[in-house]
């Protein structure tokens, strides 16, 4: 299913999610944990692919941001995934030029349980993307192109939506999904053959150029 897929995914719990934050904004604590609960777990990996093991607390400062601007949101179930990842990504922007670099943990911890095959492997990265090995796989990726690929796979937007999020042309962030999308398939593919890129395995560097 891929991208497409996930979206579709995603765009089940619209309904719902869109009648929570209504209820939410009217002071509905109840409906407001309800939206949490749809929104938080892929938000978490959209933050994990960005900032690594400080995903945690990067979601809880997005989340008082979220509570805090709750009355301003205007939109459907949809447009509070874009809303949310939106205000998610520039904490981790933040957090990111606090830290002055990306995280860039050790892929001879990431567990290999699940990668995709040799088949079929462009479809087979976005039906993994979840896992904890892609993760670390997505988080070596320039940032343009991690938040490009987990939009799309991760918090399920739309081609417009994700360009809305990123500020930017829905070209743009077509062209850095594919580029983040070939870097994955060529560590994919020397993680299948034994062969881990590490942080000083030159390598692992070639998305960044």
């Amino acid at each position: 299913m891929g991208a497409e897929g996930s979206t579709r995914r995603a765009q089940e719990h619209d309904p719902e999610l869109g009648r929570a934050v209504e209820r939410a904004q009217q002071g509905d604590e109840a409906a407001f944990a309800a939206a949490y609960r749809i929104v938080h777990p892929p938000l978490l990996n959209f933050l994990r692919g960005l900032v690594g093991d400080d995903a945690e607390d990067v979601a809880s400062d997005a989340w008082l941001d979220i509570a805090r601007d709750l009355g301003r949101f205007r939109g459907d179930g949809a447009g509070f995934r874009a809303w949310t990842a939106q205000i998610a990504r520039h904490r981790a922007v933040d957090h990111l030029r606090r830290a002055g670099s990306r995280p860039r943990g050790s892929l001879l911890e990431v567990d290999l349980t699940g990668l995709p095959s040799r088949q079929d492997t462009e479809q087979e990265v976005f039906e993994t993307v979840s896992t904890r090995a892609a993760l670390a796989l997505i988080a070596r990726l320039p940032r343009r192109q991690a938040e490009a690929v987990l939009l799309h796979t991760v918090i399920g937007l739309d081609g417009p939506a994700a360009a809305r999020v990123l500020g930017t042309r829905q070209g743009a962030v077509r062209s850095a999904a594919h580029r983040g999308l070939r870097t994955l398939e060529r560590h994919l593919a020397e993680l299948r053959g034994g062969e881990p890129v590490t942080d000083a395995d030159p390598r692992a560097l070639d998305g960044a150029r």
